[in-house]
């Protein structure tokens, strides 16, 4: 596998445990009206990273095509979003013109929904909360996941997980809980512009549950044509699986593996503005005898992107743009300038504690991406 340097790192969002500030990561990007591009992130407080410590929404601005960005301000916080963590953003144009800042709050260790607010000033204030998924559970939606079809339709891709109580009797707290980490995948729409929402018809689960202990985690949707969806989901199955829609998601194919290797760690896809569809995903599953450390990567480097030129069909070769031994890559958001594309991903090291820990953004001029379409 080629291994290059592709950009320039522009932006280091890092934890910093002395400040209460343990954890930086999982954001989106959209572009402003006024030319600036924000970032969203979830800004972690206290003394612990995992997913479900106290966490506020933070954004930061470039002003001049994602070669800096500003200081970071808070745009919510999970005390006003009566949660005790909200993470994992997803940012979309609206029709009407608004920006549409999509969002998961963890209500109880046991139930977590996505919300959808609006601005209509770049984020300087923001409407009311909408519920996206208009049921109790467990859901997990990756960040930068939430896509807008050809038709209109808002599509959100979720990881159904089962959750609940141990035993007959009550117990206080939290204590007692359980999530099951095997988890399916459903599908949540919006054919108003995300004023109401509903649960597709289809789901998606792991065919052969029994040898898999994750089912179908953290899932990602691409548009082939008009109606026509490509699903895709981790897995601790050595690939990414692979599931398809025809009807705008409301039915899907059973999942299948697909030619993307990985650790149970989730993939990228976006399209380009010239219409090529770039991965970014880690392709080398973790395995006997590949090095451990003693802090939590997942066998998530190196980080690689490759390009499809034929709408899916077959992609060129990988090229390692991140390779650490010990750090871990993962949680991209994509965004494309006219110039440019702008990463937003964790890659936290040794001295963070964990790979979720810190995020980087890493700007890749057009003409390095050009010379990967060959």
């Amino acid at each position: 596998m080629e291994r290059r340097q592709l950009g320039q790192v522009t932006a280091e969002f890092e934890p910093s445990k002395e400040s209460g500030n343990p954890r930086n990561s999982e954001g989106a990007f959209l572009g402003l009206k006024d030319g600036s591009v924000l970032f969203v992130y979830s800004r972690f407080q206290g003394d612990g990273c995992e997913d479900w410590q106290p966490s506020d929404i933070c954004a930061a601005v470039s002003k001049d095509g994602g070669r800096s960005f500003g200081d970071s301000r808070t745009l919510l916080t999970c005390q006003g979003e009566n949660g005790v963590n909200i993470m994992s953003l997803s940012l979309l144009d609206m029709e009407n013109g608004d920006m549409g800042l999509f969002y998961l709050v963890r209500h109880t260790y046991t139930m977590m929904q996505m919300y959808v607010r609006r601005s209509a000033d770049g984020g300087q204030t923001w409407g009311e909360r909408v519920l996206c998924t208009p049921q109790e559970g467990f859901f997990v939606v990756n960040n930068d996941r939430v896509v807008r079809l050809l038709s209109g339709r808002i599509l959100i891709p979720a990881a159904c997980h089962r959750a609940g109580q141990l035993g007959d009797e009550p117990v206080p707290g939290e204590e007692g809980r359980f999530v099951d980490y095997r988890s399916e995948v459903i599908f949540f729409y919006s054919d108003d512009d995300g004023y109401t929402w509903h649960a597709s018809q289809g789901k998606c689960c792991m065919p052969h549950i029994k040898n898999c202990a994750s089912g179908l985690q953290e899932p990602g949707i691409i548009e082939l044509t008009p109606g026509v969806l490509w699903g895709f989901a981790r897995t601790d199955l050595g690939r990414q699986y692979e599931m398809y829609s025809v009807d705008n998601g409301n039915t899907w194919t059973g999942p299948e593996p697909s030619r993307f290797t990985s650790p149970n760690s989730p993939m990228s896809m976006k399209r380009d503005l010239k219409g090529d569809i770039w991965a970014v995903w880690n392709p080398i599953p973790e395995y006997n005898g590949r090095e451990k450390t003693d802090f939590f990567t997942g066998g998530r480097t190196p980080y690689v992107m490759a390009v499809s030129r034929d709408n899916g069909q077959t992609f060129g070769d990988a090229v390692a743009f991140e390779d650490e031994k010990d750090r871990g890559y993962c949680y991209c958001a994509m965004y494309f300038l006219e110039d440019a594309l702008l990463l937003g991903y964790n890659a936290g090291g040794p001295q963070d504690g964990s790979c979720l820990a810190r995020t980087r953004i890493r700007r890749i001029a057009m003409e390095e991406l050009d010379g990967l379409r060959k």
